[in-house]
């Protein structure tokens, strides 16, 4: 079967028309054998008839010139009859048959026919002047007098009926899946967190309703995460007024060095969670792709790193520019550099290649990696790995964000072994 809904219901629509012309043409074939059978025997015995009165009627001397016009005008002929006459039979068919019986029914039970005699084709049938005679003359028709023509004559129309009825079917499958294709692509869009464009309210009354109850949702969640962004931006504005006063309280009233240090690493983590928690809440910002030279963005986020006392080992001869969203990306390769950093240890690199239409970013570690059971799971908000990493705290936000922004820009986070030991963080991006 075809998987996509447009050739399956075509194939399908196309299955029914072809096997219902199909049955329609064997039971009209089947119906149309006995009449045309029945004509064909009334033919051949008034043909009989009329040479048998022919003969009695005309003299002696007109016969041969009455032959002659019967030949010429009708295409009959008439032969006596010899025993060493070589027949071939009339083909064995429902058709055949049917004449055969009604011409001798007619005719009479000594009464011939063959589809050959003496190896010249043709409607032959015996008749006897005389039934009591035992002189025997054949009737020679032209052999298309009896030649069924039904397919010629109606497969040409059925042909054209089955074109005409799998143009329609086309129709009508295209009309199916076209609302369904356009369901589709919004679905994807709402599933890179984006808000698309209304699908068309119309078509069949559950395509409509369908189409409503879509447009409904993506409202509803997109005003949903309008209001998330905004709870957590005013709760985000609301403590970190009173954390910079609690920081400037440790500095100026706190004496003892350790006690200070202390609360204001504290103050500096719940800012960091607070960060995640707002980095997380609006993933795309509002943030429009735009043409970016991706090898300098990534460049400037090494130098950067170098400068804090992380230092990479960047690759970027891979990649060039690309359309994205400069400030997500940033975000998302960041999330990826800080969490090998705390989790992994040891040495970290930073490559990115393009390969066919998709563009990869991975950030590698020589850490104790991660259980191949727990990469998708870690991938999901607020987890975290508690055993076979070290214990720092954290929100478990970070993997989320860049899966978030993965599909924004319909690519996806992949989470594999490095071959060097360690995580391979792989952040893949669609180019075009």
């Amino acid at each position: 079967m075809p998987r996509s809904l447009l050739a399956r219901t075509f194939f399908l629509l196309a299955l029914l028309v072809l096997s219902s012309t199909a049955g329609w043409l064997a039971l009209f074939s089947h119906i149309d054998v006995e009449p045309r059978a029945r004509e064909s025997a009334a033919m051949a015995t008034s043909a009989v008839n009329l040479i048998r009165a022919s003969i009695f009627a005309a003299a002696p001397d007109k016969r041969p010139r009455l032959f002659a016009e019967f030949a010429s005008t009708e295409g009959i002929r008439l032969l006596p009859a010899e025993e060493q006459d070589q027949l071939v039979p009339m083909p064995e068919s429902r058709f055949h048959e049917l004449m055969r019986d009604t011409i001798v029914s007619r005719l009479g039970p000594t009464t011939r026919i063959a589809a050959e005699v003496n190896g010249e084709p043709g409607f032959w049938v015996s008749f006897r002047l005389d039934p009591k005679d035992d002189d025997e003359f054949w009737l020679v028709l032209p052999r298309e007098r009896v030649t069924r023509d039904f397919a010629t004559r109606w497969l040409s129309w059925a042909a054209l009926a089955v074109s005409l009825a799998l143009v329609v079917a086309w129709l009508i499958a295209s009309r199916l899946s076209r609302p369904l294709k356009a369901l589709a692509r919004s679905a994807r869009a709402v599933g890179r967190g984006q808000t698309p464009t209304p699908v068309a309210e119309d078509g069949a009354e559950e395509m409509r309703a369908l189409a409503v109850a879509f447009n409904t949702m993506a409202s509803d969640l997109a005003r949903h995460e309008k209001d998330r962004s905004e709870v957590l931006a005013g709760i985000s504005h609301d403590l970190r007024t009173p954390l910079t006063r609690l920081r400037l309280e440790a500095e100026l009233s706190v004496s003892d060095e350790t006690a200070r240090q202390g609360i204001v690493a504290d103050i500096e983590q719940m800012e960091s969670v607070i960060s995640q928690f707002m980095d997380y809440a609006r993933a795309e910002s509002g943030e429009v792709p735009e043409a970016t030279d991706l090898a300098a963005l990534l460049a400037a986020i090494g130098e950067r790193q170098a400068a804090i006392g992380r230092p990479l080992d960047v690759d970027l001869d891979g990649v060039s520019s690309a359309k994205i969203r400069p400030k997500a990306v940033s975000r998302a390769v960041i999330n990826l550099i800080d969490n090998a950093w705390k989790y992994g240890g040891g040495a970290v690199s930073l490559t990115a290649k393009a390969i066919n239409d998709e563009i990869r970013i991975e950030v590698a570690d020589c850490g104790p990696g991660i259980p191949e059971s727990q990469l998708e799971r870690l991938k999901r908000p607020f987890t975290r790995l508690e055993v076979a990493r070290t214990d720092v705290t954290g929100t478990g936000l970070g993997l989320a964000i860049v899966e978030r922004i993965a599909r924004l820009h319909g690519g996806r986070l992949e989470l594999l072994a490095n071959p060097g030991g360690g995580l391979l963080a792989r952040l893949v991006l669609k180019s075009a």
